[in-house]
Order: structure tokens, then sequence, then C-alpha cells
């Protein structure tokens, strides 16, 4: 399976969770419930998961000092 770069996860994360706070606040539901759902299946597709949950704790877990044995953050 392709893994996405840590980046784009980041970002899909970060784009994922802005949403689901405007979702709460903001009155423009199904505009945001769209892009919600199209981030879920692109989260889905770079974790190899097949639901939103499962795809942020697995994107969250493929990031740089995730994991506690984890060197990404240390520099060489």
């Amino acid at each position: 399976m392709l893994m996405a770069h840590p980046a784009v996860l980041r970002n899909l994360i970060e784009q994922y969770e802005t949403l689901k706070v405007l979702q709460a606040e903001n009155g423009r539901e199904k505009e945001v419930r769209r892009r919600m759902d199209d981030l879920a299946y692109t989260l889905c597709v770079s974790t190899g998961t097949r639901d939103v949950d499962a795809a942020l704790i697995a994107a969250r877990h493929r990031l740089p000092g995730a994991r506690p044995e984890d060197d990404s953050v240390l520099s060489a």
C-alpha cells in the first residue's frame, strides 16, 4: 500500500478538525458536511482504513514523533 507523506496527513487532519469545529458553530452545514465527507474519504484512502475515526487515529500514528520509540524528530 502506498503511504501518504506525513505533511499531507497533517494537513488533512487539520482541515478535517477545523471543519468539524465550523460545522458545530456555523449554519452553513451542507457545504461543510460535503467537504468533511471528501476529507474523510481521502483520509481513509490515505491510511487504508474504512471509517474516519480509524483514519484519524492511523494518520496521527504516522506523524513524526507520534510514538515514543519514533526517532524521526531527532536530527541525524
